[in-house]
C-alpha cells in the first residue's frame, strides 16, 4: 500500500467525469488499497478516485456507526428519501467547509472487488457521504451546492451558517472526505 496524493480544487482532473470500472483485478485492488490508506492518513471518511487522479467509478468509505470500511465499484443511487443540511468538506478543498443539502436517507447499488453487486441503506452522516463522493464521480465538488459560499475551518465563530457550533461543523466537515 502506498498514500497517494490527493489533488487540489483547480486541478482539471477533479472536474471530469469517472468511466465505469470493467477490470476487477490486482491493479484495482492496490488503487483501493492505497484510497483507504490515503483517506485514513487525511483523517476523511471517504475519498473518491479522482482525488488521486483516477478517473475510475470507484470510491471508499468508513462507516461511521459500524466503522465499516466498504470500496464502492461503479455506485449508483437506487433511491433517496427525505432531506437533511449541515456542514460538508472536502480534501481536496482544504480548511473550507460548506452547508449542503442532501437526502437523508439513500439506497445505493455498486460492485466490490470480485465484481459481485452489493446494495446498502444508509441514513444521516453516510448517506451524505455517499451522495458527496458519487458527485466525484461526475466531477461535481461540494461547492456546486453549498448554500451561501464557503467558510473556513478556522473562523472563530462558535455558531456557522444553519445554527450549527464549531465543534459540529468540524465533525461534520471531516465527515464526508
Amino acid at each position: 500500500m502506498a498514500l497517494r496524493k490527493v489533488l487540489l480544487e483547480g486541478d482539471s482532473t477533479l472536474r471530469k467525469k469517472s468511466r465505469e470500472v470493467s477490470d476487477f483485478d490486482q491493479r484495482t485492488q492496490e488503487l483501493i488499497d492505497d484510497m483507504f490508506e490515503t483517506m485514513r492518513a487525511e483523517d476523511g471518511l471517504g475519498l473518491a478516485a479522482p482525488q488521486v487522479g483516477v478517473l475510475k467509478r470507484i470510491f471508499v468509505m468508513e462507516a461511521v456507526e459500524e466503522n465499516e470500511a466498504t470500496a464502492f465499484i461503479n455506485p449508483v443511487l437506487i433511491d433517496e428519501k427525505g432531506e437533511q443540511t449541515g456542514a460538508e468538506g472536502c480534501l481536496s478543498l482544504p480548511g473550507l467547509y460548506g452547508v449542503v443539502s442532501r437526502p437523508e436517507e439513500i439506497r445505493v447499488r455498486a460492485q466490490d472487488i470480485k465484481g459481485d453487486e452489493f446494495e446498502r441503506t444508509y441514513s444521516g452522516l453516510e448517506a451524505r457521504c455517499v451522495c458527496h463522493e458519487i458527485d466525484h464521480l461526475y466531477g461535481i465538488l461540494y461547492r456546486d451546492k453549498a448554500k451561501g459560499g464557503l467558510h473556513s475551518l478556522d473562523e472563530e465563530a462558535d455558531e456557522g451558517p444553519a445554527g450549527e457550533t464549531a465543534v459540529e461543523k468540524r465533525v461534520s466537515a471531516k465527515a464526508v472526505d
